[in-house]
Formats: structure tokens, sequence, C-alpha cells
């Protein structure tokens, strides 16, 4: 049951995680007109959760794309744990 819910888990975590890393790369190509691409806004949605958590727990005045970043790589990190969890449980 505990491998269920660490699976779990890591597969919700990477799902927000690719949806960070896609998010980012439409911020790169679509510039601008970015807040008119529907797909950002899909991403904006899903991520806006994790990238809210990471801001609370931030300093006041860091910046979005900081903000961003920092959510992408608390991810990633959260996922490895998972899997070095899943390994010795």
């Amino acid at each position: 049951m505990l491998l269920f819910l660490i699976a779990a888990l890591r597969a919700v975590i990477e799902m927000l995680g690719l949806c960070c890393l896609a998010q980012g790369f439409l911020y790169l190509l679509a510039g601008p007109k970015r807040a008119s691409n529907p797909i950002y806004q899909l991403f904006a949605i899903i991520t806006h959760g994790p990238r809210q958590l990471v801001a609370k727990c931030l300093p006041v005045g860091v910046s979005t794309k900081s903000i961003g970043l920092i959510c992408f790589l608390m991810l990633v990190f959260l996922w490895l744990g998972l899997a070095v969890m899943r390994k010795f449980i």
C-alpha cells in the first residue's frame, strides 16, 4: 500500500514538473504574447498551486521567473527523493 502511495505521489509530482517545464519553454517561445496563448494559460492553471506555495516560502520581492525556476527545482528534488524512498522501502 505504501509503495502505491509513493508511486502515485511521484506521478503527480512528475506531471507538475513537466507542466512547469513546458510552461517555461512556452514563456521563451511565445514571448509577450504568452498571456493570450491557451496552452500557456492551461499550464499556468495547473502549476498555480505549487508556484503559490513556493512564493509563500520565499521572501517578498522575488521575481516570478525565480519562483517558477525554484518551483521546478523543488519538484525535481521531491521526485528524486521519492524515487530513493521507493528503492529502500
